[in-house]
């Protein structure tokens, strides 16, 4: 599946309060069967699609970096975790913290990521399409088709059998 970002930013956007309807009426269907349909969505969208084709993620949205996410990265990159901090991060207005800019600075030209094995779970979980309970997080996936193609194909795929 090729990915064209100006494409999908316009059609998400198109999308975005259907989708957001759609996935607020999930929360009173089965969980376990949203789950099962999500997770199956998940599986056939990214055998399709490469996230290195991408990395939209990487390139406009910032993490939550906790103390232990932190302290790998820091030692990854051979530094303190005051430093990292104060190089790489600051505090959001919920009082997380998230990378001062974006792109990710982490992020090489090629849309690898330079601290992969050592990346925050934020980043290992993205775009949190294949856990459990995904009626509880209704209102991030709606964010994430705004922001992953992926998932954008995922609740269309869904909209045709739930």
């Amino acid at each position: 599946m090729d990915i064209d970002l100006n494409r999908f930013k316009a059609v998400s956007k198109n999308k975005a309060d259907e989708n957001k309807k759609f996935l607020q009426r999930l929360k009173k269907q089965d969980a376990r069967k949203v789950d099962d349909a999500f997770h199956e969505a998940h599986d056939e969208v990214f055998t399709e699609l490469d996230c290195l084709a991408c990395a939209n993620c990487c390139k406009t949205t910032s993490p939550i970096f906790y103390q232990t996410d932190i302290e790998r990265a820091a030692k990854a990159l051979r530094v303190k975790p005051g430093d990292f901090i104060e190089k790489y991060l600051r505090v959001d207005e919920d009082k997380d913290y998230v990378l001062k800019s974006s792109p990710c600075p982490f992020l090489d030209t090629d849309n690898y990521c330079s601290i992969y094995e050592s990346r925050p779970k934020a980043c290992r979980e993205y775009p949190h399409t294949d856990r459990k309970k995904m009626v509880q997080i209704t209102e991030l996936t709606s964010k994430n088709t705004m922001v992953c193609p992926a998932v954008l194909e995922m609740v269309e795929r869904l909209k045709k059998i739930l």
